[in-house]
């Protein structure tokens, strides 16, 4: 059986900017907040941290600031994922040699990949990786889509661990689950499908939500962990409306505005990301306020 690189809710973290750069000061402060307030593990530089529009030295070192300020107190995953697999590689060894926990690796985007192209793709990867991968299904952004059956041949590699699922298809979920027979630990893609996903034997989620709410999005998958089944789904269907209103514009750009309201960093974000539209913006501070957030 592989190791569990965690169990609970990872945050997706954002990648607070300023004036042009990563405002460093705003990100160390969310960490430290973040593993105070409970959370499982920190994902840097994925698409929530905006990594496709990092720049090759940025990404580097987010990782290496990540891991350093996390100074071991949770797992550290790194996102090293590219359609270019040769830098997916080069991304990869860097976050192996930085001391990284483990790796999310995205499916190829815009050249995409057949199924073929996908096994080779990922196996090239973990391949050169000395830590255990996350494969990372997001077809609506990538428009490629890692089928049960490609899942099940990638989860015999010794370093294939796990599987983000964003399909946002459960049926596609629970194939997975049965096809991999625990070989592959399953994490939430999704906010609103936490519950779903872990009742198909998922170890929880990585998170947007949780960039606002720690304690409550991990406390949701420890709750069901601990077999108080009811408690997470109320708290998961609660929660419902805040997730929505923070994926009504393409993430990142809610979380941005959301975490700006907190006081972690400006509301800035890297072209072609824009800032939240006024009337949604609206929204989703107010559902905030409602949670005591602000």
């Amino acid at each position: 059986m592989k190791n569990t690189i965690f169990t609970g809710a990872a945050t997706a973290i954002i990648t607070p900017f300023k004036d042009g750069g990563i405002d460093y000061e705003a990100y160390a402060r969310l960490i430290d907040w973040q593993i105070e307030n409970g959370i499982s593990a920190i994902v840097a530089a994925g698409t929530t941290g905006e990594g496709s529009t990092l720049t090759d030295d940025e990404h580097k070192e987010i990782i290496k600031f990540t891991v350093e300020h996390v100074n071991g107190r949770v797992p550290v995953v790194a996102g090293t994922g590219s359609n270019d697999t040769s830098y997916a590689i080069e991304l990869t060894k860097y976050a192996c040699e930085a001391g990284a926990d483990a790796m999310l690796v995205v499916t190829p985007y815009y050249n995409k990949a057949t199924q073929n192209g996908l096994i080779k793709s990922f196996t090239a990867i973990a391949d050169a990786s000395t830590k255990p991968i996350i494969l990372y299904n997001v077809p609506s952004r990538t428009g490629c889509n890692i089928t049960p059956a490609t899942a099940a041949v990638l989860a015999k590699h010794p370093n294939i661990v796990a599987i983000k699922e964003a399909s946002g298809n459960i049926s596609q979920i629970a194939e997975l689950a049965a096809l991999t027979k625990g070989e592959l630990d399953i994490y939430s893609g999704n906010d609103d499908q936490i519950v779903p996903v872990m009742a198909l034997g998922g170890k929880g989620v990585i998170s947007v939500l949780s960039n606002l709410m720690p304690k409550e999005t991990n406390d949701i998958c420890m709750d069901f962990i601990n077999g108080k089944h009811a408690s997470a789904l109320d708290a998961q269907l609660k929660l419902l409306p805040l997730v929505n209103a923070l994926f009504c514009e393409v993430n990142p750009i809610p979380v941005k505005a959301a975490m700006h309201a907190m006081g972690f960093g400006e509301n800035s974000l890297r072209l072609p990301l824009t800032e939240m539209e006024e009337k949604n913006e609206e929204k989703l501070l107010a559902l905030m306020r409602e949670q005591g957030l602000i």
